[in-house]
């Protein structure tokens, strides 16, 4: 009798394990159904490429991010399997993390389906207090809470709207119109006169140095042939696919080790291979199913022109990356819908309807995940 129990329990332990991991990697497939194409959605947005090579750029950088995480994102691992907010025991039982983890899994599902790009470190702050909760209403450290994961995830949209709003009024000016001086080419010859077409074709064939010219594509049209030629424009759109990358990158590297603490704190993988399982979960969930949520952030919410994009990129990816380094959860898709509302408020080219809605999505994000987990933690 002694021997069944003791088979039982150990059958018992294993398919917990096995509830565990599978509840990390359907958490991380989520994340990136929703997550995936946020740094791209300012490129598809102002249609600058097509969905799937958006997609495809997508996911690579994720990829990369996620792998990158392993080496310079280690607090956040600490911070995410409970450590700090609940007593250690707690927060290294498997029941735990398995509350946690389907609470904040099945809330970002959810989301993904209605389309609504809702945080998912938001969902696993949720997921935290409710399992938290469900083991006992004293097991959690309010305060902690507040200024080490709630703080941070409040302030962090207006931060980024605030700066987006002022980036895309710098950028806006300083981008030229199509009839100034947007085009930029080496030539051997002297180069002309501003603005004399009459003289474009002369060559002064005692001058050998390269020199710089920046004209309109008018007159770079009509000269000589230029060792080398580029715009304004496609400068722009060129660091446009850069800042894309770059968010896509931040969100690899701020979220890879939020979903690898629900293994790592459980002692069922190593930080390496818990890092790689959950990053190639997140490049499959935003393979298939980006779609619904890159239309919400792409074209729903504002209307975006380059610039726009631009803008919002450079400021999401900078706040993420800052906050990855110093350990604090932003999540990047509140810093990535306030940069771009930031850029629709300065342009004038918000779906005021849209916001709200995704806004209400935001506000019951953290209850819904929450209540979830606290079931579960019930059950477990």
């Amino acid at each position: 009798m002694r021997a069944l129990y003791t088979a039982a329990i150990g059958k018992g332990c294993i398919l917990l394990i096995v509830l565990l991991a599978s509840t990390a990697l359907f958490l991380a497939f989520s994340n990136g159904a929703n997550d995936n194409f946020k740094g791209f959605a300012t490129v598809w947005g102002s249609a600058s490429l097509s969905y799937r090579s958006a997609l495809i750029l997508a996911t690579v950088a994720t990829i990369l991010g996620g792998l990158a995480s392993i080496l310079i994102a280690d607090t956040l691992v600490q911070q995410f399997s409970g450590k700090g907010l609940v007593h250690d025991e707690l927060a290294s039982a498997p029941s735990f993390a398995l509350a946690v983890g389907g609470g904040a899994a099945c809330t970002v599902m959810l989301a993904t389906r209605l389309g609504f790009p809702i945080s998912t470190t938001h969902a696993l702050v949720g997921g935290l207090i409710g399992a938290g909760l469900a083991s006992s209403s004293g097991s959690l450290d309010f305060g902690n809470l507040g200024s080490k994961f709630l703080l941070p995830l409040l302030t962090s949209p207006f931060l980024s709207a605030f700066m987006a709003f002022g980036a895309y009024l710098i950028l806006r000016r300083a981008r030229p119109k199509p009839t100034e001086k947007d085009c930029i080419c080496l030539v051997d010859a002297q180069p002309i006169p501003a603005g004399d077409i009459r003289f474009v074709a002369r060559i002064h064939a005692e001058c050998k140095a390269p020199h710089l010219v920046v004209e309109t594509e008018e007159v770079c049209d009509a000269g000589a042939e230029p060792v080398a030629r580029t715009s304004f424009t496609r400068l722009l759109d060129g660091l446009h696919l850069f800042s894309a990358s770059t968010i896509c990158f931040a969100r690899g590297v701020n979220d890879a080790p939020k979903l690898a603490a629900l293994l790592i704190g459980a002692n069922l993988f190593s930080g390496t291979a818990a890092a790689v399982a959950v990053t190639a979960a997140m490049a499959l969930g935003g393979w298939l199913l980006s779609r619904r949520v890159a239309e919400t952030m792409s074209l729903k919410i504002n209307h975006l022109d380059t610039s726009q994009g631009i803008s919002a990129n450079l400021i999401t990816a900078s706040l993420v990356l800052f906050a990855s380094r110093l350990g604090l959860p932003v999540s990047t898709t509140h810093v990535s819908v306030g940069s771009i509302i930031g850029t629709g408020a300065a342009g004038g080219t918000l779906d005021l309807s849209v916001v709200r809605n995704v806004l209400l999505s935001w506000v019951a994000t953290l209850p819904i995940a929450a209540g979830i987990a606290f079931a579960i933690g019930l059950l477990a």
